[in-house]
């Protein structure tokens, strides 16, 4: 059994910018929480990508402070748990100045008997006006046994913003499967065709050398 605990603590002065980046894998017995509280100055951006592949429970806790005006920050997410995997996505970002941007998307495949969690929270303090603010979560489960529990929220003190969030559960698309089956894919890798797209819109986010790690153990990870 393994237990790893990361908390990793970001100060952006103002003109800062960061891309900070993760990739998660485990087995079944490994057991990992990764906290980033981050705090932002003035015109600072800060983009967080976290891939999670596998491992037993993972659990993923960003919490960003907007505190200069004009700063921005992106959090990007994609998980793919399976077997009786849980990956547990926890964000916090907190507008408190004005004229800041903050963009959330994250994406789920979960398969199996594995378990899926978003709860994202974005607040919008009193002085945060002029705040644009997105939020986004997207999941396929891909068994009638895998679960995804999610949770967007929006916590608006100010009247001059604008502010949205969605999220959307579903299964994989049947009519897209067959059209390609048509062409001539096995079910197999017409599903990985389609898994890879829904989730290629994070993993393109990543830097060049992360990227093609992450789609070489995405192709290995097994779909029936």
């Amino acid at each position: 059994m393994i237990h790893s605990n990361v908390i990793t603590e970001v100060k952006l002065e103002d003109n800062a910018r960061l891309s900070f980046e993760k990739f998660q894998s485990g087995t079944d017995s490994t057991y990992h929480y990764s906290n980033e509280e981050v705090h932002q100055g003035r015109d600072a951006t800060f983009s967080l990508n976290t891939i999670t592949i596998d491992g037993g429970w993972t659990r993923n806790d960003p919490h960003v402070r907007l505190k200069g005006e004009n700063s921005i920050c992106y959090l990007n997410g994609a998980y793919l748990p399976n077997e009786k995997e849980l990956i547990d996505n926890h964000s916090i970002i907190d507008h408190l100045v004005p004229h800041c941007e903050s963009h959330e998307l994250y994406k789920g495949v979960i398969y199996d008997r594995a378990k899926g969690v978003f709860n994202g929270k974005v607040f919008v303090r009193p002085d945060a006006q002029k705040t644009n603010a997105y939020q986004q979560n997207a999941n396929i489960v891909m068994t009638e046994t895998a679960s995804m529990n999610s949770k967007p929220e929006l916590e608006i003190y100010a009247d001059d913003v604008k502010c949205s969030h969605g999220s959307t559960t579903g299964q994989i698309d049947n009519e897209a499967l067959f059209y390609l089956q048509c062409r001539g894919l096995s079910r197999v890798a017409a599903k990985q065709m389609l898994v890879n797209a829904f989730v290629g819109e994070v993993i393109e986010r990543l830097s060049p050398e992360l990227q093609e790690f992450a789609w070489n153990r995405l192709s290995a990870k097994s779909i029936s």
